[in-house]
C-alpha cells in the first residue's frame, strides 16, 4: 500500500512533521501486520487546516456547474479504483471480499451519486418576503470517521461538504486507514483543487482532539461511539463550532404475531450478523410477541445455523472476523457477562468458532429469555450477538423499544398497515424500517437521543454544511 508514510495536504503527499510516530496496521483475519502508518500530531493538523483555510476563499465561490463537473471527475476516478477500495477494506477491517465490494466499497459511489443529484436540484437562493435568503458553505470542516464502514462514513461527509463549497481535513480511523488513502488518491486523480481535501492520519488523542478544537475549523463531523462523541463535543465547545454526530445504537426489532414469522426470523438473524454485527444501526435487540415467542426462537435457531464464518479473502456470503484484538476482547467479555447475568444461549458463546486458531473470529451468538435490564440489552456490543426478549402486547413492545439511551434505528415486522404506521410514529428513533425494507442513500441517516444529532445522506446531508444568510435591501 503506497503513501502510508505520508499525509495528503494541499494537493500533495507530504511527510509528517518531526514528532510524529508510527502504528502497525493489522489484518484481523491473520493477525499479521500489513502496513506501517504514519501517525500525526497537532502540528500536522495545523498544516492541513491552514491549507483548507487558504483554499476556502476561492472554492466557496465556485459555481454549481463547476462543482457538478468536479463530482463527475471524482465518480470516474472512484470507478477506476473500486476493486482496490474493496481489497483495502477487506484487508484492514475483515469484511469478506464479496461484501466489501458489493456493500462497503459501493457506498462510496452511492453517496457521490446521490449527493450529485441533490446538488443539481438544491435551492441555494430563495426570496422570502423582502429578503434574499442565501445558503452558503459553513467553511473548514474536520471529519473524524470510524473503522466499521470506513468509506461509507468518509463519502457521506466529504461528498456533501464538497457540494456545499466547504474545504476539509479528514482523520480516518487508525484501525482502518487504508481505504482512506485510496480515497485520497481518488481525490488527487480527480484534480480536486489543492487544499480543498486534506488527510492526516492519527489517533483521537493527538489528531482527533486537535482537529475538533482547532480555532480555524468551523465545523466538526464525528461518527463513532457515544463516549467519543461527547469528547469531540467538549473539545469543540470552546470555539462554538458546529458539531454533527452519528453515534451509537441499540436498535430494537419488534416481531408481532401477525408478521411473516419465517421471513422475520431469518431477517432478524442475517441483518444482525451482517458486517459481523459491527454496524451502529444493527437490530441488536429482538422483541417478540409472547404468543409466538417459542415459535420464533425455534426459527432463529434454524437461521443462525446457516450463518457461516470464513476467510474474508475468499468470495462468498460468510461473515469475517471482528476488526481488531481490542474489539474481539470487548465482545468476548460482553458475551460472558450475558451468560453470567442469566440469559440463555441459543447459539454461539465465548471463544473462536471451530476451525479458527487465529484471527479475531467470533461465534454467531444468540441470547434468548433476556430482559431489558441486562447489560447485553443496554450496551452496544458491536459484534455478531443478538439479544431476544418477549413482550405481552403492543404497548409493552413500544415501551421496551424506547427504553434505551439510544435512538438511531428501529425495525418492526407486522402485516397490519395501521399497526405499522401507529407503532412507527411512537418509536423514538431517527429511522424505522418495516418488514425488511432497505434504507436508501437519499433518505436521512441519523438518530435521536444519545445516537447523535444532525442527519447525513442525500439532500439532508447538504444541510449540515450550510450557513443561512438573509440579505435585505438589494436593488
Amino acid at each position: 500500500m503506497s503513501n502510508t508514510d505520508k499525509f495528503y495536504i494541499n494537493g500533495e503527499w507530504l511527510a509528517p512533521l518531526p514528532g510524529s510516530g508510527e502504528l502497525a496496521v493489522e489484518n484481523p483475519a491473520t493477525e499479521q501486520q500489513v502496513a506501517t502508518l504514519a501517525m500525526g500530531t497537532a502540528l500536522d493538523v495545523d498544516r492541513a487546516v491552514s491549507a483548507a483555510r487558504a483554499a476556502f476563499a476561492s472554492y466557496a465561490l465556485q459555481s454549481v456547474d463547476e462543482r457538478i463537473a468536479l463530482f463527475e471527475r471524482i465518480l470516474a476516478a472512484y470507478a477506476e479504483r473500486a476493486e482496490q477500495m474493496a481489497v483495502a477494506i477487506s484487508t484492514e477491517m475483515g469484511a469478506p471480499i464479496s461484501f466489501a465490494s458489493a456493500a462497503q466499497a459501493a457506498c462510496g459511489q452511492g453517496h457521490l451519486m446521490t449527493t450529485l443529484a441533490a446538488l443539481k436540484e438544491f435551492a441555494f437562493n430563495r426570496q422570502l418576503g423582502r429578503a434574499e435568503v442565501v445558503r452558503e458553505p459553513i467553511g473548514v470542516c474536520g471529519f473524524i470517521t470510524p473503522w466499521n464502514w470506513p468509506i461509507n462514513q468518509i463519502a457521506c461527509k466529504v461528498a456533501p461538504a464538497l457540494a456545499a463549497g466547504c474545504t476539509m481535513v479528514l482523520k480516518p480511523s487508525e484501525i482502518a486507514p487504508l481505504s482512506a488513502l485510496v480515497w485520497a488518491e481518488v481525490m488527487d486523480a480527480a484534480a480536486v483543487p489543492a487544499g480543498v481535501f486534506n488527510l492526516v492520519n492519527g489517533d483521537g488523542v493527538n489528531v482527533g482532539a486537535a482537529l475538533a478544537g482547532h480555532p480555524d475549523v468551523d465545523m466538526v463531523s464525528f461518527t463513532g461511539s457515544t463516549r467519543g462523541g461527547v469528547a469531540v463535543a467538549k473539545a469543540a465547545a470552546d470555539t462554538v463550532k458546529r458539531v454533527a454526530q452519528e453515534l451509537g445504537g441499540k436498535s430494537p426489532n419488534i416481531i408481532f404475531a401477525d408478521a411473516d414469522l419465517p421471513s422475520a426470523a431469518k431477517q432478524a438473524v442475517f441483518s444482525m450478523m451482517e458486517n459481523t454485527g459491527q454496524s451502529c444501526n444493527a437490530p441488536s435487540r429482538l422483541l417478540v410477541e409472547q404468543s409466538v415467542y417459542d415459535q420464533v426462537v425455534a426459527l432463529l435457531a434454524e437461521a443462525v445455523a446457516k450463518v457461516q464464518v470464513g476467510d474474508p479473502a475468499q468470495p462468498g456470503r460468510h461473515i469475517g472476523p471482528l476488526s481488531s484484538r481490542m474489539q474481539f476482547d470487548k465482545v468476548q467479555g460482553l458475551i460472558q457477562v450475558g451468560i453470567d447475568e442469566g440469559a440463555r444461549l441459543l447459539a454461539g458463546g465465548t471463544g473462536r468458532p471451530e476451525g479458527f486458531a487465529q484471527g479475531y473470529y467470533c461465534k454467531p451468538t444468540i441470547f434468548v429469555d433476556a430482559n431489558n435490564s441486562m447489560t447485553i440489552a443496554r450496551e452496544e456490543i458491536f459484534g455478531p450477538v443478538l439479544v431476544v426478549m418477549p413482550f405481552a402486547d403492543e404497548a409493552e413492545a413500544i415501551t421496551l423499544a424506547n427504553d434505551t439511551p439510544y435512538g438511531l434505528a428501529a425495525y418492526l415486522q407486522s402485516s397490519d398497515p395501521e399497526r405499522q404506521r401507529r407503532v412507527a410514529r411512537q418509536l423514538r428513533a431517527g429511522m424505522v424500517r418495516i418488514n425488511g425494507a432497505g434504507h436508501d442513500f437519499t433518505s436521512p441517516f441519523g438518530g435521536y437521543k444519545q445516537s447523535g444529532n444532525g442527519r447525513e445522506w442525500g439532500e439532508y446531508g447538504l444541510e449540515d454544511f450550510l450557513e443561512t444568510k438573509a440579505i435585505s435591501g438589494l436593488s
